[in-house]
């Protein structure tokens, strides 16, 4: 007995070491994963937050402007102007209110542009603005035009969940913008004339590429009147990249477009008229999915080294029902060959994205002021239009940055409240300020919240009219100085 009381004291020890270790493990691994797994959703919106801004801040790097086909192999002087910096102050005007080049050379003054040259706001003394009016007709229109199809290829590569089925939908439109007749713009973009004499204000056609699911602008081509949207539209598929799918109306849905976008390797959605569809047919065109080879007509007018072979693709036929609206016939043509990848329903609903296209359109003119460009030459004139796309196009990647952040669809936000929100923070993304990856994630937060509202009831159907406003002095009719020599003429006589 006396040798078993000293062993009973270390077997209590032992026994309470035993106790204790197996209740306080569990507990270390049980808390230790759990936490983990908490941390990460925290963790993962500010990370989205941080590379959206990287995504954002390559839209327009120097290092990538610099090497854009119109500038390499270029050399230029040590201006305070440089071409990015032309061109970020370009884009300032258009986004800015005050759309003059006073407002432009104080924003520069200000240090607005320091984060693409630091010694601009303190070696930019003089008051006059002469030197940046001096670097914007020094500006290659090239050079604009690759930074608009940069930066909407770059917004089309942001989410790749914007393909359809592999392809890129780029949504096909022309439009005009009404010019004054200064400098060259009346040989460049000539005005109307009918059997009243020459109208005074010139127009430039435009025909532009939007992307159906980001918005973004893909491409523009110029020209004046004399030049049909048809043509501009082939010059716009021939240079385009590889892997778009191009929507166009009744007024792009003619044989040459279907040749050139087959000669580009790319692929056609277009509307074609009632008679155009039974000519194509050699019937009446019936309801259906109508395997059809494309021939040129006598009355088809090619260019320039286009091809007179025919077009393999497909007619569909459908007749759309709506409540309280005139039934409508749809005649689609696509090269898309295939009816089990690509079944006419489907294809209906995605020609249904083209009127997102008039809605652009609309917010370009609108938003950027494009719809009269105050410009004193034809080259000033496409470098402005250009601008604005360019602009309209760093607000369109600030909706889709917010709608990846927030998980909806870009087309569910609202530009105009996008764009009042974004306007400041690119203000001190010009000055390269500090703090903009705070701002920045706050600012996608806010973004995110402007929805469009959801309506109850579906809106009317507004009449395209306007109501006349009584001016207090008669129209001017003529030139300007016509009516000052009208003018001279009068007073001297009384």
């Amino acid at each position: 007995m006396p040798t078993s009381r000293p062993a009973k004291p270390p077997a209590k020890k032992t026994a309470k070491k035993t106790a204790k270790r197996p209740a306080k493990r569990p507990a270390k691994k049980a808390v230790k994963p759990a936490a983990k797994k908490a941390a990460k959703p925290a963790a993962a919106p500010l990370t989205d937050a941080a590379r959206l801004l990287a995504f954002f801040a390559e839209l327009l790097p120097l290092e990538a402007l610099l090497l854009l086909p119109s500038l390499a192999g270029h050399t230029f002087y040590k201006r305070l102007f440089t071409p990015p910096v032309t061109l970020w102050l370009l884009l300032f005007q258009r986004l800015n209110a005050d759309h003059t080049l006073d407002a432009a050379h104080a924003h520069a003054r200000a240090g607005g542009a320091d984060a693409f040259n630091p010694r601009l706001s303190k070696d930019l003394r003089s008051e006059s603005t002469c030197s940046y009016s001096t670097a914007r007709g020094r500006l290659p229109v090239a050079l604009v035009l690759e930074a608009l199809r940069f930066i909407g290829s770059k917004i089309c590569g942001l989410d790749p969940s914007t393909l359809w089925n592999g392809l890129r939908v780029a949504l096909l439109d022309g439009s005009t913008t009404r010019l004054h007749p200064h400098g060259d713009i009346p040989k460049h973009f000539p005005p109307h004339r009918n059997q009243r004499g020459r109208g005074y204000w010139c127009l430039m056609r435009v025909v532009v590429t939007f992307c159906a699911r980001t918005g973004a602008a893909l491409d523009c081509a110029m020209g004046s009147t004399a030049a049909s949207e048809q043509a501009l539209g082939i010059e716009i598929i021939l240079r385009a990249a590889a892997g778009c799918l191009f929507v166009g109306d009744r007024n792009f849905g003619i044989f040459s477009v279907a040749s050139a976008a087959r000669s580009a390797g790319q692929q056609v959605l277009l509307r074609m008229t009632r008679q155009r569809a039974a000519s194509l047919l050699g019937r009446a065109p019936q309801p259906g999915d109508h395997a059809v080879l494309w021939k040129p007509g006598r009355h088809d007018k090619l260019p320039a080294g286009a091809g007179t072979e025919p077009v393999e693709g497909r007619l569909v036929a459908v007749r759309i029902k709506r409540r309280g609206h005139r039934d409508v016939e749809l005649f689609l043509f696509t090269t898309l060959g295939s009816c089990t990848d690509f079944p006419a329903a489907e294809l209906v609903g995605l020609y249904g994205l083209r009127w997102q296209i008039e809605v652009d359109l609309r917010l370009v003119k609108a938003q950027m002021d494009a719809a009269q460009l105050e410009v004193q030459g034809a080259d000033m004139a496409r470098k402005e239009w250009l601008a604005c796309l360019v602009a309209y196009n760093l607000v369109s990647a600030g909706m889709n940055c917010a709608a990846v952040h927030a998980g909806i669809p870009p087309m569910s936000l609202s530009f105009s409240s996008c764009r009042r929100r974004l306007e400041g923070w690119l203000r001190e993304y010009g000055r390269g300020g500090k703090g903009l990856r705070e701002t920045w994630a706050r600012l996608l937060k806010s973004m995110g919240q402007c929805r469009h509202p959801r309506r109850s009831k579906p809106r009317p159907n507004e009449p395209r009219a306007q109501r006349h406003i009584r001016q207090t002095h008669p129209p001017l009719i003529g030139s300007r100085a016509k009516a000052r020599r009208a003018l001279r003429k009068h007073a001297r006589k009384s």
